[in-house]
């Protein structure tokens, strides 16, 4: 019979255990700052509707790469982000929440896009949201960025630092009502200014669709700065003030490590004002490792109520995994979350083993038995090296009739017998 393949699907990540702990510590830090901050946890179904994830009726022409399956005459698919089932939570239990609602989800996301070093098509993400009733203040676009960057500065010491570059839609849709460009241009604007540093002939693709006058005008943005288009139209100077405002208002709250860069445009199309993006000061070449923004009308195909919401997305795979795969973390710290291997010699000293074991986890000590009770020390002492224990507890014979324990310090090689209460000091020193 022909073996059956070992490896996970192309784009699907798989960890190691020293992997899997690092992951946890850095996800585990980044949550604590969310429950300091006060947001709740909200764990929501990975399957929707296929009507709640798309407006499009035919599959085909579907243009966000979903993973799309049908069970009966129900067409469904697995979410590709936090936002959209969120809004149709909301809508569903508005007069069950509090507002305005702080919320945030750890959960894996299915999109089905082409793998690459920091683009999975299953992937961790840790999206953050607070939804207002109605309105929603632009101060809680500044708690969110001041909460993404506390959550990634909990976690420096494994990732180093990150730097944000913050834009705003509404810059864009007031410099395009101001050149005079239709709907249709404007859409394609957005999209070349989006992908601005990948394009090497920017101007030139901008030219096509707006003309070389007003694409030197958008090039000019980036030239001489946002400001250079002050007292040119009143829907400019507000956006402009907007973005100048956020800024100093960052600052007010300890937040150094933000700059305005109009050409951060974010792709879901659903964004509609303060939009920015995450960035990793040392590891450039990574993509976007976080971003959200502003959106206003997201809901309004689940409730007449106006839902307003501002909201981020932690991209967890996107930073910690690729930054495993570059081996740019020391996973050194993660190695050995083992205090004692209890090794057991003989069947029937198995059950004092056992108790042992119990009475050193009670005490907080991690402590893992070894159970195959056939096999000689040498083979016991191995695997505790090999999971790098501190030490190793011995049971044999002796020890059941003196109600002692064989401690062995696995660094040192020294050896003593103690009463259990004794080495449970002894581990808990080290």
């Amino acid at each position: 019979m022909d073996l059956k393949p070992t490896k996970p699907l192309s784009g699907f990540i798989e960890l190691l255990p020293v992997q899997q702990r690092c992951f946890d510590y850095c996800t585990s830090r980044m949550m604590d700052v969310l429950r300091r901050s006060g947001y709740n946890r909200l764990d929501l179904p990975a399957i929707e509707r296929a009507e709640v994830l798309t407006d499009k009726d035919n599959w085909d022409e579907i243009e966000t790469q979903m993973f799309l399956f049908q069970k009966g005459d129900t067409k469904m698919g697995l979410r590709y982000d936090g936002t959209v089932g969120l809004s149709r939570y909301v809508a569903g239990h508005l007069n069950d929440l509090t507002f305005p609602l702080y919320t945030y989800q750890f959960a894996r996301n299915y999109r089905g896009e082409r793998p690459q070093r920091g683009r999975y098509r299953e992937f961790w993400q840790m999206d953050i949201d607070i939804l207002g009733l109605q309105s929603l203040s632009t101060n809680y676009d500044a708690e969110i960025v001041a909460t993404l960057s506390k959550m990634y500065e909990s976690i420096s010491d494994i990732v180093g630092n990150v730097i944000i570059k913050i834009g705003n839609r509404k810059f864009w849709n007031a410099m395009f009502e101001y050149l005079g460009l239709s709907e249709d241009q404007s859409r394609e604007a957005f999209v070349l200014i989006d992908k601005r540093d990948k394009i090497s002939g920017f101007v030139d693709a901008l030219t096509d669709v707006v003309g070389a006058q007003k694409a030197n005008e958008i090039e000019s943005v980036f030239q001489n700065g946002y400001r250079s288009f002050l007292n040119k139209t009143e829907s400019l100077d507000s956006s402009i003030s907007e973005m100048d405002e956020f800024i100093n208002l960052l600052n007010s709250m300890g937040i150094k490590n933000a700059e305005i860069d109009v050409s951060i445009m974010r792709g879901h199309s659903y964004y509609t004002g303060i939009v920015y993006e995450f960035f990793s000061v040392n590891y450039p070449e990574l993509p976007a490792v976080g971003g959200g923004g502003r959106y206003e009308n997201l809901a309004s195909k689940f409730s007449k109520t106006k839902i307003v919401g501002v909201g981020a997305s932690v991209g967890v795979s996107r930073l910690l995994v690729a930054l495993m795969e570059m081996a740019k973390i020391d996973l050194s710290r993660f190695e050995n979350p083992v205090d004692v291997a209890v090794l057991v010699m003989g069947d029937n000293n198995v059950a004092y083993a056992m108790n042992i074991v119990s009475q050193l986890r009670d005490a907080g000590i991690v402590a893992i038995p070894y159970l195959d009770t056939d096999k000689k020390f040498k083979n016991q002492i191995e695997y505790a090296d090999k999971i790098g224990a501190r030490f190793a507890a011995i049971i044999g014979d002796d020890e059941v009739s003196k109600n002692q324990v064989a401690l062995k310090n696995m660094e040192n090689g020294n050896q003593e017998t103690l009463s259990v209460a004794d080495a449970i000091k002894t581990i808990k020193v080290k």
